[in-house]
């Protein structure tokens, strides 16, 4: 055979082998949605999705709702994996209210990262610095007006997600035990998004916030001498797949490379 000849299909040879190695990752490679919290959405999984396909081999479909509403859909089979960014014991205590009856023992929780929740205020609010006993005061209704906290004689509006959202769980949990927080003067929304908006527009509020919506949207933040952290968990139904698990891997290596590990 001549070696122009052999050499041609050599190329061709090799092109094909690699075109059919390809084919073949590429028909292992799944698509998984995951459905839930949205401080999870904006800090971890939205920012570095390229990353986490990468290392994973796999496609995502990120929604940011909420965490209540994710372990449902996950229930439901409407997504691989549920996200919320509270303990899964307060999120199923949460759910357990109006829906009773669904298989919460199936759930699977994988800790994925921690972030820490913000309170914050519009950027005409002077006050900068309180305790977390004063936030507790105004959280429960004891205290309801900014110049006891050194602002304007205004009274505070409490902006927070409604009951199911992974913030308003986790402060809860961590100032009243797990129940539900009762301020004088409150703007209760649907999703996190929403609390982030009503700061921004209201001077006189004070919003239980995502620590990465507060900074996207660069508003100030109460400085404060307790930390309140979320714990950020991807959830499956039942133990993981393979695939399943390539995912949660590569989410927790991304999250621990841009310094948002896991607490071990």
């Amino acid at each position: 055979m001549p070696d122009g000849l052999s050499s041609s299909l050599r190329v061709i040879a090799g092109l094909t082998l690699g075109l059919w190695l390809m084919a073949g990752v590429a028909a292992r490679a799944e698509t998984l949605t995951i459905q839930g919290s949205s401080t999870a959405s904006t800090t971890l999984l939205t920012p570095h999705q390229a990353m986490i396909e990468a290392l994973s081999g796999h496609s995502l479909k990120v929604v940011g709702i909420r965490s209540d509403i994710g372990l449902l859909r996950l229930l439901a089979r409407q997504a691989e994996f549920a996200v919320i960014s509270t303990s899964l014991q307060r999120s199923i205590d949460s759910l357990r209210i109006n829906s009773p009856d669904l298989p919460y023992d199936k759930l699977v929780a994988f800790p994925v990262s921690h972030v820490r929740v913000a309170f914050a205020v519009n950027p005409r609010n002077p006050v900068r610095n309180v305790n977390m006993q004063l936030i507790r005061r105004v959280l429960s209704g004891e205290m309801t007006n900014w110049k006891q906290l050194g602002g304007a004689d205004e009274p505070i509006r409490v902006a927070y997600v409604q009951s199911g959202g992974g913030v308003t769980l986790s402060v809860a949990n961590e100032l009243f035990g797990g129940q539900p927080f009762t301020p004088a003067n409150p703007i209760r929304v649907a999703f996190g998004a929403q609390v982030v908006k009503v700061v921004e527009q209201e001077p006189r509020a004070l919003g239980v916030a995502q620590l990465g919506l507060a900074r996207e949207h660069q508003l100030p933040e109460l400085m404060t001498d307790q930390v309140i952290e979320q714990e950020l968990s991807l959830v499956t139904l039942g133990e993981p797949t393979p695939t399943q698990q390539a995912v949660i891997n590569a989410v927790r290596q991304v999250a621990a490379s841009v310094g948002m590990p896991v607490r071990k």
